[in-house]
């Protein structure tokens, strides 16, 4: 005979598995593997980025993570407000941050 709580839990939905969330660096670094030029601008990033990094606070930081980790090498550019990056691309399958 079981009780009360067991015959409610029967009933019970089964619960759902949460979403996993992929670091913002992440994506733009899977993303940049298909960007056809060598080098990207913080504009680009923006417009034609993953969706996470849409935003500039978003992006500066995804972009710093992948400045660290050696997926990315600064520019110098003509303009200061201006941002560039040349794409550092390494023969891996799937390249993540840490690699």
């Amino acid at each position: 005979m079981t009780n009360l709580f067991e015959r409610l839990a029967q009933s019970r939905p089964a619960p759902t598995e949460e979403k996993i969330k992929v670091d913002p660096a992440q994506k733009l670094l899977d993303w940049l593997q298909s960007w056809p030029k060598p080098t990207i601008r913080a504009a680009e990033i923006l417009m034609y980025g993953p969706r996470c990094t849409r935003k500039q606070k978003d992006a500066d930081n995804a972009t710093e993570v992948l400045v660290k980790r050696g997926w990315l090498t600064p520019l110098k550019t003509n303009q200061s407000n201006w941002r560039q990056w040349q794409i550092v691309r390494k023969p891996i399958v799937h390249p993540t941050i840490a690699s």
